[in-house]
């Protein structure tokens, strides 16, 4: 395999009962696409490669073949030559189940079978209708008892929160949150590469190919659901400079948006590959002699070994994730834990 540069790669759509007619307009997707679009895995470790020398390949192939130089130094040493990260557009046309994803060690054994992380996520609300709410953590601290007695008898929304979101805004989700993405919301989102979603209510809907009701997965939710109000609400951006906001950042990942008009200059950190997502405007991406027109709804995986770049635009907005170094992260922002958008 040839070097590392950085690297779009072949999107997958996903059809869900929930899924809009949003997305496929808002990126210019060619037919054919699912009627009911309701994700866009933008990079993803079964993605391939669509650009340059190494089109074809999969991340999880460079990944084992390149190891820390495409994941970075930090990812590496927490999960080995592995894609640490799962970047995606999701279009909530209808509610999504109330649901609740493991932490790391509860994936890492009763599930290790999938090769699956635990799943902590952020929301960066694209777009939402007027009165839009997302299902955010319980109400008040409750017992496993009453919560699996709510869920047994339909009442289990009754024990839950609800928070008004408009575009622009930031919602942080950490594995064991009870939540859902309600209907009239378009976003991005950035979270462990995982998939492992446990049910606890699905709104007695039906799967329209079997007739049947969707499968729930009570008794692992219930082994990780924390059970008590969300550590986090909407969060407010802290500014790192004039162009660039900190929107996020825990052991997992970190999210920044940047506004790009004219010339941003960065540098990739050996310690993290970046994810790069374009969500307004039209973008250049330059390294080296190499440029790369990024459009809206684009994102490019940079290896963590690539260094300098720019991004060049008359006015543009990005969305940058990567893993960070969280004790780094502090001092630059000069803040102490909780004092920022900063979860240890």
């Amino acid at each position: 395999m040839s070097g590392l540069y950085p690297m779009l790669c072949e999107p997958r759509l996903v059809e869900s009962i929930w899924g809009g007619q949003r997305l496929a307009p808002w990126l210019e997707l060619p037919p054919p696409h699912p009627e009911r679009l309701g994700e866009i895995w933008l990079v993803f470790d079964s993605n391939r490669v669509s650009n340059g020398p190494l089109a074809g390949v999969t991340i999880a192939e460079l990944a084992r073949a390149h190891g820390a130089a495409l994941v970075g130094t930090r990812p590496y040493a927490r999960y080995g030559a592995d894609l640490p990260l799962l970047a995606k557009f999701i279009d909530a046309a209808d509610r999504l189940s109330v649901q609740v994803h493991p932490d790391d060690e509860y994936a890492h054994t009763v599930e290790a079978h999938t090769g699956f992380h635990g799943k902590t996520e952020a929301w960066y609300i694209l777009d939402a209708e007027p009165g839009a709410t997302v299902t955010l953590g319980m109400r008040a601290p409750a017992e496993r008892e009453e919560l699996a007695a709510a869920i047994a008898d339909g009442t289990v929304e009754e024990l839950l929160a609800q928070q008004l979101v408009s575009a622009g805004d930031l919602i942080f989700v950490p594995a064991g949150t009870i939540h859902a993405i309600n209907a009239g919301i378009m976003l991005f989102e950035i979270q462990q590469k995982s998939d492992l979603t446990y049910r606890l209510y699905d709104y007695n809907r039906r799967d329209a190919r079997t007739g049947r009701p969707r499968e729930l997965h009570i008794e692992q939710a219930l082994a990780v659901s924390r059970r008590e109000p969300a550590m986090t609400a909407q969060l407010r951006p802290l500014p790192l400079d004039e162009q660039r906001d900190l929107l996020v950042a825990c052991a997992s990942f970190a999210l920044e948006r940047w506004q790009v008009q004219g010339s941003l200059s960065a540098a990739t950190d050996p310690g993290s590959l970046e994810i790069v997502t374009v969500i307004a405007g039209t973008v250049q991406l330059a390294w080296g002699k190499e440029t790369l027109e990024l459009r809206r709804g684009t994102a490019v995986l940079l290896p963590a070994i690539l260094g300098a770049y720019r991004l060049e635009a008359s006015d543009a907005t990005v969305l940058r994730s990567y893993m960070p170094d969280l004790p780094a992260l502090l001092a630059v922002v000069g803040a102490a834990p909780g004092a920022a958008p900063i979860f240890p």
